[in-house]
């Protein structure tokens, strides 16, 4: 299973509403891929903040470390995949 492979089958994933040898591919994956497991656990986890309502702000300083490293790793990832 590729890393896109996850991607495109992460919302069912994370709702259970998919198959179970799927989910043991995709559980695979998640063990040994270190960057589909923190994308898997921070989408998980803001999920779980917006279903309970509850808000936490940032720290501008933390608030922008977060986006500058979310924008490179986009580039980076865009940069590759266009190769």
């Amino acid at each position: 299973m590729k890393c896109s492979d996850l991607l495109k089958q992460l919302n069912e994933y994370l709702d259970g509403e998919i198959d179970a040898q799927t989910k043991s591919e995709l559980d695979d994956h998640l063990h040994w891929c270190k960057d589909c497991y923190v994308v898997c656990d921070t989408t998980k986890k803001t999920i779980e903040i917006y279903r309970h309502n509850e808000v936490y702000v940032l720290p501008d300083e933390i608030r922008l470390k977060l986006e500058t490293a979310i924008t490179t790793k986009c580039r980076a990832h865009k940069a590759k995949s266009t190769t």
